[in-house]
């Protein structure tokens, strides 16, 4: 079952919904969770208290709007845009993140959400 989740920052908000894989249910059980936002290119990042290995379906390229687990830094990401390593503009992880959901909203948004800002995330029941 897919779970619906609020994210907050800066005064802004987002409908998001976390796949059913072992990567978002791990981050629905730990809801709710804040972090200091950190921005790389199109893309917010922060670390969240979950540990999970690399999963099989792990990539770099991803979507406007995509949800991941980044493993190597232990962090729920974010992606809106082209980031440093983006090729074609399409957003592009640093390394291998595990996919765990999309936004529902539109992302354009969270270009408004500045470097260490407070994020949220909640569920949605």
């Amino acid at each position: 079952m897919k779970h619906r989740i609020r994210i907050l920052a800066a005064d802004l908000e987002w409908t998001a919904e976390l796949l059913d894989n072992e990567t978002g249910s791990a981050i629905w059980e730990a809801l709710p969770i804040e972090g200091k936002v950190h921005r790389w290119g199109e893309e917010i990042y922060f670390e969240i208290p979950v540990k999970l290995p690399e999963a099989s379906d792990a990539r770099q390229e991803m979507a406007v709007g995509e949800l991941a687990y980044w493993p190597v830094g232990a962090a729920f990401c974010i992606f809106f845009g082209p980031t440093p390593v983006s090729v074609s503009g399409e957003p592009r992880a640093y390394s291998n993140v595990n996919p765990c959901g999309r936004l529902l909203d539109d992302p354009i948004s969270l270009s408004d959400v500045p470097e260490g800002a407070i994020l949220r995330l909640e569920r949605i029941e």
